[in-house]
């Protein structure tokens, strides 16, 4: 590979690291989100309330 190849090769990857690096957008859908969306999701699974399932009793005590 001549040495133009190594120093093209070398960019196209320092500027996919820099848009990687500012491109934070698939961890969006890993967050839990805000308390009230919490809620209304565990409110619709049928599972109890945040704030009663945040005040129960731990099982570990």
């Amino acid at each position: 590979m001549g040495e133009i190849n190594k120093q093209k090769i070398a960019a196209i990857v320092a500027i996919i690291s820099i848009i990687d690096e500012h491109n934070k957008t698939q961890d969006i859908g890993r967050q839990k989100g805000e308390a009230w969306s919490q809620d209304h999701r565990r409110m619709n699974m049928g599972l109890q309330s945040l704030m009663k399932n945040r005040s129960s009793r731990s099982p570990w005590r």
